[in-house]
């Protein structure tokens, strides 16, 4: 018979992937006695598991929704299905999601065994990705992201290549702060100790990530927060794009739908200002299209004209459909 652990681990594996299990069968599963099951039932109420029981001669036992996510118990097969999963998100145009995805994914791999990891890397590499939109060249290592994410959150030094706009290839050594999603890119805002001061990284110009080892006290950032460190850097940058739009809707419905990627600043009640740097206009495009309210492109001209030539396009399909 299993010990007491392993046991209860195995219990709460069933418990997850069947909705109701009668007593017996459940204590088949397990090689014990319905009154060990009971005992382990028991157990598993107490590390906050919500375990719902019937009684009668077709009793059972199945897991219930609780007041707080319990941790999961997850068999190969899942692991897997939830690695390949999770690099699928990091990719994901819905806000919140892609930085959830690296945290969750980076947990899941710290833990996971070489050979699963082979299986990922497999299926990953045998998977064409969905296009969101992302603009071309940005592609992120997943390997390379969850180390990065790995050292971010355990405060560990990391060593990387990393090559510049320019095509110019140099050896980083830095101390990771944060991931940043922004304008469907991932970045990495670190302090460059080669440098003696903070940068920004884009992740799909950095190779080779590893970890020294050498954990550091955090510094203090010379910015509010991450994201609004890179996006400073990107509006000094001379191939950025700066858009500037008046939008016909209250300044919090846009600042809700795109405040991530940009500068809201209200104009009137019902009217507001929105500022974006990107180094493509197809995605500010996009995110004006999606706020469902009439807009005016301020600057620059070459949004104008690719709004423009949307527009016309969308009028044609929209238009008729020609009898053959």
């Amino acid at each position: 018979m299993a010990n007491t652990s392993s046991r209860t681990l195995r219990l709460l594996s069933l418990l997850q992937t069947h909705r109701y299990w009668p007593g017996e069968e459940l204590a088949d599963r397990l090689g014990v006695s319905v009154r060990t099951l009971r005992r382990d039932i028991d157990r598993l109420r107490e590390l906050g598991y919500p375990v719902e029981a019937q009684r009668g001669v077709d009793g059972g036992y199945q897991l219930a929704a609780g007041a707080a996510l319990p941790p999961l118990v997850i068999d190969d097969e899942e692991a897997v299905a939830l690695a390949v999963g999770l690099q699928a998100a990091t990719e994901s145009p819905v806000e919140g999601v892609a930085e959830a995805s690296v945290r969750v994914l980076a947990k899941v791999v710290q833990v996971m065994p070489a050979r699963l990891r082979r299986r990922v890397e497999a299926l990953r590499a045998m998977t064409v990705p969905v296009d969101w939109g992302t603009p071309a060249g940005s592609g992120v290592d997943p390997d390379a992201l969850t180390v990065v994410a790995l050292a971010c959150r355990d405060g560990e030094r990391v060593r990387f290549s990393y090559t510049a706009a320019d095509g110019r290839g140099t050896e980083r050594h830095v101390e990771p702060h944060r991931l940043v999603c922004l304008n469907r890119r991932w970045y990495l805002v670190a302090y460059d100790l080669g440098r003696a001061d903070w940068r920004s990284f884009r992740l799909d110009r950095l190779t080779a990530p590893t970890g020294s080892g050498d954990r550091f006290a955090p510094r203090p950032l010379p910015a509010g927060d991450a994201a609004e460190f890179v996006r400073a850097g990107l509006d000094a940058g001379p191939r950025s794009h700066r858009v500037e739009v008046l939008v016909e809707a209250p300044a919090d419905h846009v600042r809700a739908r795109v405040g991530r990627w940009g500068t809201v600043t209200p104009v009137a009640a019902h009217r507001c200002r929105l500022r974006m740097t990107a180094d493509s206009l197809e995605w500010p495009a996009m995110a004006l299209g999606s706020l469902g309210a009439e807009f005016r492109v301020v600057a620059p001209d070459a949004l104008r004209t690719l709004v423009a030539e949307w527009s016309a396009r969308f009028a044609r399909a929209a238009g008729e459909t020609e009898e053959e």
